[in-house]
């Protein structure tokens, strides 16, 4: 089904908001109660609330003013409009869940609990965010600026070493070590997660393989798993012996299968697995044109 430019849109903006809607359902419920700053903007917020009293909603939307003007720049003005959504629609969360339910909210006073629940709602909040294309600002749109620079690193990966200052820092505010010890856990899952929502929704598994059968095993792939097979021109400098070297991309549930497939051809096969975090093209994830 041919899903329409404007159709996207929407659907992109949806996601971004039920994504700031999580994040503040964490933020105000499990993190900001307990003084768990799990770095970022937000998790600075808190700690500003904590010396200050300032409100994090305020606090978030004041320290994204130029980072947000340098992700315009950078990033372009698509990618300016959606971070500005979700930096205004976090906040807006915030303020909603305040009148809603009061400063100081909070579901559990266990500090591990809070770590745990906190930074997989925030995963997935978060997610979703960098998943339809935006940031919620702080360093997140720096970690989305930096991964601009260096792709090969992910913006949650990026983010993380951002993270840390904030997160040491939570504990000195609080005179309490456990506190960093804590927004660590917090941090730890919520990146983990986040790149999960982003990068393992379309995981796969490469197999390399060398054979003395090479057709025998790529006709039965494509026959019994429907997987094209490519062939790879090898040379074994030991023996000088040249051969192909088959490479064939699969999903998670035909890995044990074409193992099998593999060994009941030729048991003496040499076999190379590595796991892909995005498969896009015929067969896997469609090639979204942005």
């Amino acid at each position: 089904m041919v899903i329409s430019k404007k159709n996207k849109t929407i659907m992109e903006y949806i996601g971004i908001t039920i994504g700031c809607a999580l994040m503040a359902i964490s933020l105000i419920f499990f993190l900001e109660p307990n003084t768990i700053a799990p770095g970022g903007v937000t998790g600075l917020a808190i700690l500003i609330q904590k010396i200050t009293g300032i409100p994090i909603d305020v606090t978030n939307l004041l320290f994204n003013i130029p980072l947000f003007i340098t992700g315009i720049y950078v990033l372009g003005k698509l990618f300016g409009i959606k971070t500005a959504y979700a930096t205004i629609a976090l906040s807006g969360f915030i303020r909603l869940f305040i009148i809603l339910f009061g400063s100081g909210a909070m579901i559990t006073g266990d500090l591990l609990l809070s770590s745990i629940y906190g930074g997989v709602i925030m995963g997935v909040g978060l997610g979703l965010v960098f998943l339809y294309g935006g940031t919620t600002g702080g360093t997140d749109l720096a970690g989305a600026i930096l991964n601009h620079y260096f792709p090969s690193i992910s913006t949650a990966k990026l983010m993380m070493v951002l993270d840390l200052i904030i997160v040491a820092a939570a504990g000195l505010v609080e005179k309490n070590i456990e506190t960093s010890l804590y927004s660590i856990i917090a941090l730890y899952i919520l990146v983990k997660v986040a790149d999960f929502i982003v990068e393992g929704l379309g995981y796969g598994k490469a197999f390399y393989i060398i054979s003395n059968s090479p057709n025998e095993i790529a006709k039965k792939i494509m026959e019994e798993l429907g997987r094209g097979v490519t062939a790879l021109e090898g040379k074994g400098l030991y023996t000088g012996t040249k051969r192909d070297i088959l490479l064939c991309v699969v999903n998670r549930a035909q890995v044990a299968k074409l193992k099998k497939l593999v060994h009941e051809i030729d048991d003496k096969a040499f076999i190379m697995v590595t796991t892909i975090h995005e498969v896009l093209g015929e067969g896997f994830k469609e090639i979204n044109k942005t």
